[in-house]
């Protein structure tokens, strides 16, 4: 029996829908997460097209307990007609209880806040993966462009020296 290859972006049952790059630039990720999300039919259908774009989006912790992903832009499913959505309205993530408080918490200091990093398909389940982050000052943005030309010279350096 042949095994069953795997799509490029999936591994272990992960397939990997979208993911914010620019957060990596932007933000210093301290703790993260898994959330389910509470989507709607054409919403499902859209992210099965990969058409959402996450640059803007974020998660907050209300005052009742529960966290909201605002900012998500899942694009309009052609197909849904007048049953469609809307594709920036907030969407509320799918957490323990224990999970919520130390997010409140921990956003609740000077400086953080919660960014999805890469939304993925598990088994038959959408999950967003929330990064606890702290913004990047400038100059640590320059510090790192400079340590990541380094690290390419070096391997251009080490990749002539062994031809």
């Amino acid at each position: 029996m042949a095994k069953k290859q795997k799509n490029k972006g999936e591994a272990d049952g992960q397939k990997i829908i979208g993911v914010n790059r620019q957060a990596r630039h932007e933000y210093i990720f301290e703790e993260f997460f898994e959330a389910g999300i509470a989507l709607t039919g054409s919403e499902v259908k859209s992210l099965r097209e990969n058409r959402l774009n996450m640059t803007e989006a974020y998660a907050a912790v209300d005052n009742n307990g529960q966290v909201w992903l605002k900012g998500l832009n899942i694009s309009k499913w052609k197909q849904a007609s007048c049953f469609n959505h809307e594709p920036l309205r907030k969407r509320r993530l799918l957490l323990h209880k224990s999970e919520i408080r130390r997010m409140y918490v921990k956003t609740h200091e000077k400086g953080l806040t919660l960014i999805p990093t890469k939304i993925y398909f598990r088994k038959n389940f959408i999950k967003v993966e929330l990064a606890v982050a702290r913004g990047k000052k400038l100059y640590d943005k320059r510090e790192a462009e400079a340590a990541r030309t380094v690290r390419r010279e070096t391997e251009r350096m080490l990749a002539e020296r062994s031809r």
